[in-house]
């Protein structure tokens, strides 16, 4: 299996998006519209990629940073391409552009009912905080933002 990772670019937002609705748990909100990503992508540069096979995207992650920490977001990897450790390569693609730019310590977020997710990540040493919570503030009338 011959896979190529590369960059992800504002081009494949409709491939992206497509792979990351069709994955389970996943939570897509208005946030991740074209015009957000394509300004996320520019704010952060080099952090986020994708997997090709054969010309088609079988997985993708976005990434950033605020500058002290890096944030992992929206890591899917195609159904039938799972267990070939392309999730696996595509956070260390993330964790090493963060280490370029000196940013050791990453943090993500997983939807509580993804299980699956939740090993995966323990699997690659990756802790869960029992210290903290996650609080969001909603300026917006729209709940879906």
């Amino acid at each position: 299996m011959s896979v190529v990772y590369r960059e992800m670019q504002v081009s494949d937002y409709d491939d992206v998006l497509a792979l990351w609705q069709q994955t389970e748990h996943m939570l897509i909100r208005e946030a991740d519209s074209r015009e957000n990503i394509t300004l996320y992508l520019d704010k952060n540069p080099n952090m986020s990629f994708v997997a090709q096979q054969h010309g088609k995207i079988i997985g993708a992650v976005l990434a950033g940073t605020d500058g002290r920490r890096g944030y992992l977001q929206h890591l899917a990897v195609d159904a039938e391409h799972r267990g070939l450790r392309i999730g696996k390569s595509l956070v260390e693609k993330v964790t090493q552009s963060f280490a370029q730019i000196g940013i050791s310590k990453t943090h993500l977020f997983v939807n509580t009912d993804n299980e699956q997710a939740q090993q995966f990540y323990q699997s690659m040493g990756w802790e869960v905080r029992k210290e903290v919570k996650m609080y969001s503030f909603n300026a917006s009338a729209n709940l879906d933002i």
